[in-house]
């Protein structure tokens, strides 16, 4: 079975641009079987496929939250829990304002297949009364509320990488630029049917688009940051362990769940029975790709450290999801298995390899949604005939380029401009006193969190 992916019809095609997106391309005796819903019922499933996906991605800011604050010590907790919820917030303004017409663009491309429009998003009338809207595809309120999730959850990558030394408002500033600018313009180039697309690039729901251009736009903030104090010291890596690792587990089981809404509401329809049988078989190869992560990051490190580590384990199943995440649905479960298997290997591997480098990266974002992201976006051609290994390349550099490179250069004005990182003794005392003045566990005191 081939399949072509294009968001950009969604809102097209309800009236807020002209661009009509091609049609999922089932065989034909499929499509004959199994003939899409036509008029109001098509539209009321395939919108309500996005509203469940939506909010279930939504649900991964939890994910992130709580990894996140499992991740990094006691007496920053708080600062991570505030930057997670900071971030969706401005990301939902910024898409709004900027970042959805500009990723959407329909005919009103500024330069044509490279820079979108720049207007705000606008939904359809109360109750679509006086449209003609195209009941075949969803509702523009329910496009949009799905690909804000996307926004954000690039958003949300950055923050666990830049942990523990970054000052609150600078980080934020890069969010709003991110989040308008950087992942709308990229994305534009293959959802919104710009040139990327053109050239047959594929990426079914992210493994570059979203994962990588997260882990790019964090490695350029680390570089510039630098690592935290005394991580690297006499040429020895001095390990510095997470506050909780309960919380830490529960965050990396809240974005496997999200990611079911991640990949299976990437097939964009909901309204036939091949549509439908094509989520059940993303729903599947997305949770045996983790499954497959998680087992070769517990194999790997057993074998290597003599002992089994929770905080690669944790990474291995997330980095089985991000390589999945570039082409779920044409796998067998046995590639897709092996596909999320690859990544948790590239993860165990990564990690040290940040740290000779001096790259200093709290939580493993870097390894897990840029390393494994590339790699799942090369995996296509394994699965997908319609996927070529030059294209793929071209678009991860191309995407790349862009991405650190404007990162780079935001992440640098900032620091010249509000400073990014905090004091030294701010940094030892903790970002939770010294930027917030409160602390996640105050029971244990001020004085015991100094490390």
């Amino acid at each position: 079975m081939t399949r072509t992916l294009n968001r950009a019809g969604l809102g097209a095609a309800l009236g807020l641009a002209a661009f009509t997106a091609p049609a999922l391309a089932h065989e034909a005796s499929d499509v004959a079987a199994n003939p899409p819903v036509a008029g109001e019922i098509g539209y009321i499933f395939t919108t309500f496929m996005f509203l469940v996906a939506g909010f279930l991605v939504m649900f991964m800011a939890a994910g992130f939250s709580m990894l996140e604050a499992g991740l990094v010590r006691t007496k920053n907790v708080t600062m991570q829990l505030t930057k997670n919820i900071a971030l969706f917030a401005f990301a939902a303004i910024a898409y709004y304002v900027i970042g959805y017409h500009l990723m959407y663009p329909g005919e009103g491309w500024s330069i044509a297949g490279y820079l979108g429009a720049f207007s705000m998003a606008a939904l359809e009338p109360v109750g679509l009364a006086g449209t003609e809207t195209d009941l075949s595809y969803a509702s523009v309120g329910s496009d949009f509320f799905f690909q804000l999730m996307f926004c954000a959850t690039t958003a949300s990558i950055v923050s666990g990488a830049l942990a523990e030394r970054i000052k609150l408002w600078p980080f934020l500033a890069f969010i709003i630029v991110l989040t308008a600018l950087i992942y709308p313009i990229q994305a534009s180039w293959k959802w919104g049917g710009g040139f990327l697309d053109s050239m047959g690039f594929l990426d079914f729901a992210g493994s570059t688009v979203v994962h990588s251009v997260g882990g790019w736009a964090a490695l350029a903030g680390a570089l510039i940051l630098g690592p935290r104090l005394g991580k690297y010291k006499d040429g020895r890596v001095n390990p510095m362990p997470g506050s909780n690792l309960t919380l830490a587990t529960l965050g990396t089981f809240i974005l496997w769940l999200g990611w079911f809404g991640f990949n299976g509401g990437s097939q964009l329809y909901m309204n036939s029975a091949g549509n439908v049988a094509d989520i059940s078989r993303i729903f599947a190869n997305t949770n045996t790709a983790a499954a497959g992560g998680a087992i070769a990051a517990l194999i790997l490190t057993q074998v290597v450290y003599k002992k089994v580590d929770l905080t690669m384990l944790l990474n291995g199943a997330l980095a089985g999801l991000v390589s999945i995440t570039a082409e779920p649905l044409t796998p067998s479960l046995g590639a897709a298995t092996l596909i999320g298997a690859v990544g948790g290997v590239i993860v165990v591997i990564a990690v040290p390899f940040l740290d000779k480098l001096k790259i200093d990266d709290v939580v493993g974002a870097i390894p897990v949604h840029l390393c494994a992201g590339i790699w799942g976006t090369v995996a296509v051609v394994l699965t997908n005939s319609d996927a070529s290994i030059v294209t793929q390349l071209i678009s991860i550099i191309v995407v790349g380029v862009f991405v650190f490179g404007v990162s780079g250069v935001v992440w640098y004005i900032l620091k010249l401009s509000m400073g990014i990182r905090v004091s030294e003794e701010d940094e030892v005392n903790g970002l939770d006193m010294s930027e917030l003045g409160m602390e996640a566990y105050p029971e244990f005191g001020q004085g015991s969190q100094i490390s």
